[in-house]
């Protein structure tokens, strides 16, 4: 029997809580105002005093943040985002939230093509582990290193590949990043603006449905609603036949997609992980084998 798709996301709801988590985690001294008396009913600035530090009317604010964005300008959301310091990644997000952009539901549930070009630089990026992410953190395509290091991606059933599923239900991925916290949080992060942009996309609506089942660390962070984007950093593993990897990686969004980016893996020259690279190439399919089991 064929999954029913999950319910579009309560755009309206996102709205509020996103922007009562966000004034929740900021304090009357943080943003220069007294602080009159301990004792707080809720944490975090309140609504009134939000509205001050925006400029805008009590009542105003209030209907923003029970889900009421329609009609707002983009001057009042920009003077709320001021007031709340978001960053540029939350003040895109909050902007999707409050005047959403028309977006044809079968745009958002079609399938995304990654140009064969595009495959043809993968394959041809010797010893870098490459792949091409799209919306809802799906893996659309990848070379043979990637398949070194992070697992053969080919033995799964297509809608297996994708960040969020293995991150947060198999276990191996759980060992395989050292930091596993970390990767977890980036990836609800991305999620999160994704139902930004595309809150009638069904299939996004289910993958949340599915991992907050199954996955109280999922649950625990999409609660947060926090948004950002990583453009670049430091990623640390532990491969099952090369040991410890610290391979710093850049992702770039295609400029003729901007739901696609291309990410990539390197080892800073002479390193050992560098070395460990070099062995994983070496090894050809074994070592895409042996990547796809990951560590035990």
């Amino acid at each position: 029997m064929d999954e029913q798709p999950s319910p579009p996301l309560d755009r309206r709801a996102e709205l509020s809580e996103f922007l009562r988590t966000r004034r929740a985690r900021l304090k009357p001294e943080d943003v220069g105002l007294p602080d009159f008396g301990r004792h707080r009913r809720v944490p975090g600035l309140r609504r009134e005093e939000l509205a001050q530090l925006a400029g805008v009317s009590v009542a105003y604010y209030t209907r923003l943040e029970q889900g009421n964005g329609r009609n707002v300008s983009a001057e009042v959301l920009d003077a709320i985002a001021r007031a709340l310091r978001l960053t540029d990644a939350e003040h895109a997000h909050l902007t999707h939230l409050a005047k959403p952009k028309a977006h044809k539901k079968k745009q958002s549930a079609r399938p995304q093509q990654v140009r064969g070009a595009l495959r043809q630089l993968l394959d041809s990026m010797d010893g870098i582990p490459a792949y091409v992410g799209g919306r809802r953190s799906d893996i659309l395509a990848w070379n043979r290193m990637a398949a070194a290091v992070f697992g053969d991606w080919s033995e799964l059933a297509p809608q297996e590949r994708n960040w969020a599923r293995l991150v947060f239900l198999k276990p191996e991925y759980r060992d395989l990043f050292v930091d596993w916290e970390q990767k977890a949080i980036d990836i609800v992060c991305l999620l999160r603006m994704d139902a930004g942009c595309h809150p009638d996309d069904p299939r996004l609506s289910t993958l949340v449905g599915e991992l907050s089942v199954k996955s109280e660390d999922f649950r625990r962070l999409w609660a947060t609603h926090d948004v950002k984007e990583k453009s670049h950093g430091v990623k640390r593993m532990r491969h099952p036949l090369v040991g410890d990897l610290s391979l710093q990686y850049e992702s770039f969004r295609l400029p003729d997609d901007s739901e696609q980016s291309l990410v990539t893996y390197h080892a800073e020259p002479g390193s050992a992980s560098a070395e460990a690279l070099r062995l994983l190439a070496s090894w050809g399919t074994d070592a895409t084998r042996a990547g796809a089991t990951t560590p035990r």
